[in-house]
């Protein structure tokens, strides 16, 4: 079963973001990424078939995690040499992800490690009590150092400047520590502490301070956010590209699972949060209920979705830390499909109407 289902309400041909007086034009499109480890090669896939097609004309890009690294590499290579460009960096950064070896990018703990046993033993009572004797430990104290691969991935894989001077927008989500808030970080703010931040797991990575606020994940309070887009001045349309299953038909009942459902869970509820929110405003806008005062504040949002329920529901928490290489390279070639998919069932819907219908889920 899938989260969203198709909804079919077109607006008028005048503003579907064509020129009936002269030849089509690119459709434009933010995108909503979310964040979710070594999973975020799906997402590399699904950009990578998405800016192969070209058909798409991508004006802003709010993210989290993974989401915001991947969102990051797409900005500066759109900006250094167009679609091209923008399927080069994200080659390099998934590249640059996986020579990282042991120092994993998205966690040091090898306890997660795909390679560390077999399935059988990682369901015994001595393994999960091992996780969390794991979860338990502070970064501070196993990484005095403070050492973070991510580091040097990003340095490597990400132009910066070409980030911070492209006309796309980029917003990026990071969790204030102290005062328990998200924190979205614009085009011109976007560093590499940025990215660092956004993607800090608390129990593997020491805070990220920025001007003195430490930060831990994005994903925490906003995965991705999106209200960055209603309130900017940016296309209606937004593709969301998801990393974490929404709905599992059987319920978790081994140790590993309930912990994986969980964690699912937890980074899904603010997506779910915002989404429920926007079905809410939709259905005011669309029944007219809003007074013409506040009409002005609020504008048709038209929702897209390439989701991961389909193509990584056979997926484990645990994957998320494995960072081989042709792992990553069968999640990409998995969100190439799910993007060759989207594009033959939804993309028509671009400029005219949504492909997703939020209120039969949260109306």
């Amino acid at each position: 079963m899938a989260l969203f289902k198709a909804k079919p309400a077109p607006k008028p041909a005048s503003q579907s973001g064509a020129d009936t007086n002269g030849p089509p034009t690119r459709p434009s499109i933010c995108l909503a990424l979310q964040g979710g480890g070594a999973h975020g090669a799906f997402q590399w896939g699904v950009l990578d078939r998405l800016l192969e097609d070209d058909r798409l004309d991508i004006r802003a890009v709010t993210a989290a995690s993974a989401g915001a690294m991947n969102a990051a590499a797409l900005v500066s290579g759109l900006e250094k040499a167009g679609a091209a460009g923008g399927r080069e960096a994200l080659d390099k950064l998934w590249r640059e992800v996986n020579r990282s070896g042991g120092r994993n990018v998205f966690g040091d703990s090898a306890i997660w490690s795909a390679a560390s046993g077999p399935d059988w033993l990682k369901e015994t009572p001595l393994w999960r009590a091992g996780e969390t004797l794991a979860m338990s430990m502070s970064p501070y104290d196993f990484n005095p150092f403070n050492l973070n691969p991510l580091n040097r991935v990003l340095t490597a894989a990400v132009d910066f400047e070409a980030v911070r001077a492209s006309p796309i927008k980029l917003f990026v989500a990071a969790t204030a520590v102290r005062e328990g808030k998200c924190r979205v970080f614009t085009s011109t703010e976007i560093t590499d502490r940025v990215l660092m931040a956004s993607a800090c797991l608390p129990h593997l990575f020491q805070a990220v301070e920025i001007d003195g606020e430490p930060y831990w994940d994005g994903g925490y309070l906003a995965n991705p956010p999106l209200w960055p887009l209603f309130y900017d001045d940016t296309p209606d349309d937004v593709l969301l590209v998801t990393l974490n299953p929404m709905i599992r038909e059987e319920p978790p009942r081994t140790g590993g699972e309930i912990v994986d459902r969980l964690n699912e869970i937890v980074f899904n509820a603010p997506l779910l949060a915002e989404l429920r929110a926007v079905a809410f405003v939709q259905e005011l806008i669309e029944e007219g209920r809003l007074t013409e005062s506040s009409r002005g504040r609020y504008r048709h949002i038209l929702m897209h979705a390439i989701e991961a329920d389909r193509y990584l529901a056979d997926q484990s928490l645990g994957s998320k830390f494995n960072t081989e290489w042709t792992y990553l390279n069968r999640l990409k070639a998995r969100g190439q499909k799910a993007a060759e998919d989207w594009l033959a069932d939804s993309f028509a819907s671009v400029g005219k109407a949504s492909s997703v219908d939020l209120q039969a889920r949260f109306g």
